[in-house]
C-alpha cells in the first residue's frame, strides 16, 4: 500500500509540473509584455516549488509512520473480513 501510494503522489507531482508547462507555453503570447510573462514564470516556479516540496515531506512522514498507519489500515481490512465471512 505505501509503495502505490508513494507512486500515485509522484504521478500527481509529474503531472502538475507537464500542466503547468503546459499552460504557460499555451498562454505565452497572451501576456502583454515580458514582464507579465516573467511575472507568471516566477509564480509557476513557486507553485511547482513548493507543492514539491510539500509532497516530498508529506512522503517522508508517510516513511516515518509507515508501520503505524498502515498497520491500522492492514488490521481494519482484516477486521472488515473476518466480519464478511
Amino acid at each position: 500500500m505505501h509503495r502505490r501510494d508513494v507512486r500515485v503522489a509522484w504521478a500527481f507531482v509529474i503531472g502538475l509540473w507537464f500542466a503547468v508547462i503546459f499552460v504557460a507555453a499555451a498562454t505565452w503570447s497572451l501576456a502583454p509584455n515580458m514582464q507579465a510573462r516573467a511575472l507568471l514564470l516566477c509564480g509557476g516556479a513557486i507553485v511547482l516549488i513548493f507543492n514539491t516540496a510539500a509532497i516530498r515531506a508529506m512522503l517522508r512522514h508517510y516513511r516515518e509512520d509507515r508501520d503505524f498507519m498502515y498497520g491500522l489500515d492492514i488490521r481494519f481490512l482484516d477486521e472488515a473480513r473476518r466480519r464478511r465471512v
